[in-house]
């Protein structure tokens, strides 16, 4: 489906100054974070926390939709550990990806009917699908 055929449902606009050093702040002022490097000492956040917490989030909303589906009920204690690492070869610089999901009392077969399903139709999923190193992994 090409752009002009979808229907947008939401556009985030944020305003970043100073890159990895800086400020990024969205237009509706819901978002104002100062960023830092990864692994510095210095106040801040960096993209890669805001990533995986944008990703998470959303593919916990796709888990939620498909269960809402397969008529499950999702536990109240499910969650999503994200963990994204940003990775360098030989001056490239890369992501990959690990989505630790839990979801207590839920049998194995049905947690992963759900991943899966969250897998194909959540938009960070589909967007890093061939280009990101990504695991899904039922804890």
């Amino acid at each position: 489906m090409s752009q002009a055929e979808q229907k947008v449902l939401y556009i985030a606009k944020v305003h970043t100054t100073g890159g990895r050093r800086g400020n990024a702040r969205s237009t509706d002022g819901h978002l104002d974070v100062q960023l830092s490097p990864p692994g510095t000492a210095e106040g801040g956040t960096n993209p890669e926390q805001l990533f995986a917490a944008g990703w998470s989030a959303c593919f916990e909303t796709a888990m939620q939709l498909a269960a809402r589906k397969m008529t499950i009920k999702i536990p109240e204690d499910a969650a999503i550990d994200a963990e994204v690492g940003l990775c360098a070869k030989d001056g490239i610089f890369s992501l990959q990806a690990v989505l630790n999901v839990t979801m207590p009392g839920l049998k194995r077969e049905v947690a992963g009917a759900l991943i899966e399903a969250a897998r194909q139709t959540c938009p960070y999923s589909k967007a890093m699908r061939g280009n990101v190193d990504v695991v899904y992994r039922l804890t």
